[in-house]
């Protein structure tokens, strides 16, 4: 398989199923969350999102990214996998690039994200920079603030 077999486009609406089997394959989706069928979020996380990319094979989805953003000036790439069979092989880089043409597109200037341990590299090879002197952070949640 290369590349070429490969449809990287914008999308505003995606299957449940397979948005949540990435998530569950990037391990943020614990297998004791509710059923797809109940999880009609995610047709909100996609549509909501001010880009998101889905990448596919063969009609079949394999890939995701997407960003958040004020669509003035500020956005933040968030929530990039691709299936384990397929990585390796470019495919979250052409996510990413994509997701960059839509930002620059629309004249977003600050593009930022939040790399996970043993990622820098290669957000590092698509022109990312550590940003020396900040720390992400995160609001710690109470149990009874969870839904």
């Amino acid at each position: 398989m290369n590349l070429d077999e490969i449809e990287i486009k914008i999308i505003e609406t995606a299957d449940r199923r397979a948005v949540k089997k990435l998530y569950q394959q990037a391990g943020w989706w614990e297998e004791n969350d509710e059923s797809v069928d109940g999880c009609a979020w995610i047709d909100t996380l996609v549509s909501q999102s001010f880009c998101f990319v889905g990448a596919f094979r063969s009609g079949e989805m394999i890939g995701m990214g997407r960003a958040v953003s004020d669509s003035v000036s500020d956005a933040y790439i968030q929530d990039v996998v691709v299936l384990k069979k397929f990585r390796g092989r470019g495919i979250g880089a052409a996510i990413i690039q994509k997701i960059i043409w839509f930002l620059k597109t629309s004249r977003i200037g600050w593009i930022g994200l939040i790399a996970e341990p043993g990622t820098q590299a290669f957000y590092q090879r698509l022109g990312f920079a550590l940003l020396e002197g900040y720390a992400p952070m995160l609001l710690k949640r109470k149990k009874e603030d969870s839904c």
